[in-house]
């Protein structure tokens, strides 16, 4: 099987679970097929942790799953030394990152120090606890969730921590079709449990290869650039989109492009993915003005020319 059918199929059955949701899902595979992490904004009960775990398995990928919470270090993370009386030292316990998906559900529930427990590795795929570095499983894809910040007991993510996302996507409600489906369906905890492996970790590794290989070509990459620039000048935005952030785009379309089955990149699949590349790392520099995917497709795809 080519690697567009393979995740072609991730997503067609992942939409036999996650119902209603196609277009969100085919954005969770292709932050993973693009060697991304994904953030899922929304409030509870909508199935934010189903799609984590949804993956883990048609994946074939060990999961671990970390709730954060208020008091939460950053040990309680990575893993810590131990000392061990029998042995008379210390030897090193993985902490539940040590896995090829991790679930990191609320994470704006925990302090920004606990969050921080996730920037090297989610950025270099390493820990480094007492000066000693421990290598990440291969792949490595972190899910997070958040709850929208109006809700009491959260703490914002740094920027840093943002930026370190390649995409956000909110699933939303389902619309009356799907709930229905819902309502008449076996539950979803039920169907997890019958879903069986497509891929491994091998073919997941062979997957994002494959995605690098997807053709961009210059007009293609001219037109990242003057969006990136845009985002960098307009007055619409506090600050523009980092250097890390043009990457992620490019390979996100990359991606985008594989799931259609194509191996080139065009301009409307840069379109497709930017929304959830960029909304989360914009802020609206006008008092009052709601960020998001519509004020990203109207202030910078709206403002940038189409080569």
């Amino acid at each position: 099987m080519s690697a567009p059918e393979q995740a072609q199929e991730l997503i067609a059955h992942a939409a036999r679970v996650v119902v209603g949701k196609k277009p969100e899902l085919r954005l969770a595979v292709s932050c993973l097929i693009a060697g991304g992490h994904l953030l899922i904004e929304d409030v509870p009960g909508v199935g934010k942790t189903t799609l984590a775990q949804l993956l883990a398995r048609l994946l074939g990928l060990e999961y671990r799953r970390v709730q954060f919470t208020s008091d939460m270090l950053p040990a309680d993370v990575t893993g810590s030394y131990v000392y061990e009386r029998e042995r008379a030292e210390f030897r090193f316990h993985p902490g539940p990152i040590f896995a090829h998906v991790v679930l990191a559900d609320e994470i704006n529930r925990a302090t920004p120090r606990a969050q921080s427990a996730l920037l090297e590795a989610m950025e270099e795929g390493q820990v480094t606890i007492e000066n000693e570095t421990h290598p990440l499983a291969a792949p490595f894809f972190v899910i997070a969730t958040q709850n929208p910040l109006e809700q009491v007991g959260t703490f914002p993510l740094p920027e840093s921590q943002l930026d370190r996302f390649m995409m956000c996507i909110s699933l939303g409600y389902p619309d009356r079709q799907a709930e229905r489906q819902l309502l008449n369906g076996i539950d979803r905890r039920q169907q997890l449990k019958t879903v069986g492996a497509l891929l491994d970790a091998a073919s997941v590794l062979s997957l994002q290869g494959a995605t690098q290989q997807v053709h961009v070509s210059e007009p293609l990459l001219d037109y990242v650039q003057d969006l990136v620039a845009h985002s960098r000048s307009s007055a619409a935005f506090v600050t523009g989109l980092s250097p890390r952030a043009g990457i992620a785009a490019v390979r996100a379309a990359q991606a985008w492009a594989l799931t259609d089955g194509r191996q080139h990149v065009t301009p409307e699949d840069v379109q497709e993915i930017l929304p959830a590349v960029a909304a989360h790392r914009l802020q609206p520099a006008a008092d009052g003005e709601r960020g998001g995917v519509d004020f990203v497709r109207r202030h910078l795809l709206g403002a940038v020319a189409i080569p």
